[in-house]
């Protein structure tokens, strides 16, 4: 296990301030949230908990700059927008630096992914604003799509910034005025974007910041009157909570929720390169990804094989400090999010799993920080809890199926519909047999993401689509003038 230099010092900001209507001002709101660096647990910094004043100004400052900032021409958006992508390619470092801290993601996949994929999500979002039809001709109708209105975006911890960015930027250009709410664990990360957006000169009301809990702050914004649309990244069981919420009032939601996606590896497949990037998918961002391929599912001639190359693979993944460049596998966002995937990995071994590497004992070697051993489980049955829930660490379950007819059907199992994968002697097997597959994103043969398809879920994995063009869309509404 890698070693890790703890900072000493007790000194950190404490940060007062929400950036509503333009401008940073004191939290009308008591208390705050501190913010912990997972890695050493020691405090980053402390945010304003806003509650429903903060939430109020907020909304209030995006309802009186709707019409305005949906008024404004695709030109003015443009620049703007190319404004603040250009800050976020100029902050790559800062942002790389803020999330290592604050999630403890390591340093080369923070740099790569964190802080690499929102300026990828922010600079597509340019062509794709001055491209958009905003008006179409059908029959003698003139269909305009107009901005839907205030955006409340809750975004989630594991990935922080691109969340903001896949949220915030698409609601931006259809011209719709935001608030957003970020998840408490990674507050630092959105105040350096609304710094950002502030250098980049949009107008008053157009982004509003409030930092607190989700069942003060995010409760608040779903339910207040002024929002028009509730755009939410999170547990199934929280987004069940905001659309219930939502509904009440009518509001449109977009819902990106759970998963517990499959990765079927067909007979036929280059088995090893399969596995090996199985493991890889699993234990990035340390298990903390929602469309994770959690499930490995191997034709029963070929089990025993795929557990030993998966045991070889992840006993290569050591925990250490994320700062080091060395590091693949960093802690888990914080002891609640450690104690429960601990908790996922007793389970499984009490309902008759196989432990093949890793295991809930604490990293001996690591003291400080919320560490967990990456972890593969073998004889994974299709009703055990690891198969159907998502854990939401570096945990990977390995079934066995007989046939196709069985794979597609452990697959499609689960309530979720997030992601998958499928592996097969060639794309049009694979693409044949991801057909059958009852989820919103499939990668063949280890297909790379691509931040211009949609991405969103089937069933309990949520509601409407983030990125591209159908992202974009989740924020327009239509009007058709009869001629």
């Amino acid at each position: 296990m890698r070693g890790r230099s703890v900072r000493q010092d007790a000194e950190y900001p404490e940060h007062s301030d929400q950036y509503i209507d333009g401008e940073w001002r004191p939290s009308g709101d008591t208390g705050s949230i501190t913010v912990l660096n997972p890695a050493t647990e020691q405090v980053l910094a402390t945010v304003p908990a806003g509650g429903v004043t903060d939430v109020d100004a907020a909304v209030t400052a995006a309802r009186r700059a709707a019409r305005g900032w949906g008024a404004t021409s695709r030109e003015e958006r443009l620049a703007l927008l190319t404004r603040l992508r250009d800050g976020i390619a100029a902050a790559q470092g800062e942002i790389t630096e803020t999330v290592v801290a604050e999630l403890g993601s390591p340093v080369g996949f923070a740099g790569a992914v964190h802080a690499g994929l929102p300026l990828a999500v922010a600079t597509s979002y340019l062509t794709l604003l001055a491209e958009h039809p905003f008006e179409e001709r059908i029959g003698n109708s003139v269909v305009h799509a107009e901005p839907a209105g205030v955006v409340a975006a809750i975004t989630p911890w594991n990935y922080p910034l691109h969340q903001i960015v896949a949220k915030s930027v698409p609601a931006l250009a259809a011209g719709c005025p935001v608030v957003l709410k970020p998840a408490e664990d990674t507050p630092l990360v959105a105040r350096l974007f609304a710094r950002l957006v502030h250098e980049a000169g949009f107008p008053a009301g157009a982004f509003n910041l409030v930092t607190g809990t989700g069942t003060v702050a995010g409760a608040a914004l779903v339910a207040h009157r002024d929002v028009d649309l509730v755009s939410f990244t999170g547990s199934t069981a929280v987004g069940r909570q905001v659309a219930e919420t939502a509904g009440r009032g009518l509001k449109r939601v977009s819902l990106e929720l759970g998963g517990k996606s499959a990765n079927v590896v067909l007979p036929g497949a280059d088995l090893a390169r399969a596995v090996k990037a199985n493991v890889a998918n699993v234990f990035a961002n340390s298990g903390q990804t929602c469309s994770a391929l959690t499930r490995l599912l191997v034709h029963e001639d070929q089990y025993e094989e795929a557990v030993a190359r998966a045991e070889e693979v992840a006993s290569q993944y050591l925990p250490g400090d994320p700062t080091d460049p060395r590091t693949r596998i960093g802690p888990l966002v914080n002891a609640r999010q450690l104690a429960r995937v601990r908790g996922y990995i007793d389970g499984a071994l009490a309902e008759g799993a196989r432990l093949v590497v890793g295991g809930s004992e604490p990293v001996a070697e690591l003291p400080a920080g919320y560490y967990v051993r990456p972890t593969v489980l073998a004889d994974v049955a299709p009703e055990m809890t690891v198969a159907q829930e998502e854990v939401f660490g570096p945990v990977l379950a390995i079934l066995r199926y007989r046939d196709e007819d069985h794979a597609a059907e452990l697959a499609n199992g689960t309530p979720y519909g997030l992601a998958g994968g499928v592996w097969a002697r060639d794309t049009d097997t694979a693409a044949a047999f991801a057909r059958r597959l009852d989820t919103g994103q499939v990668d063949l043969n280890g297909g790379r993401f691509n931040p211009l398809a949609p991405f969103g879920g089937y069933k309990s994995s949520g509601l409407g689509r983030e990125l591209g063009r159908h992202g974009l869309e989740e924020f327009l509404q239509y009007k058709s003038l009869q001629y």
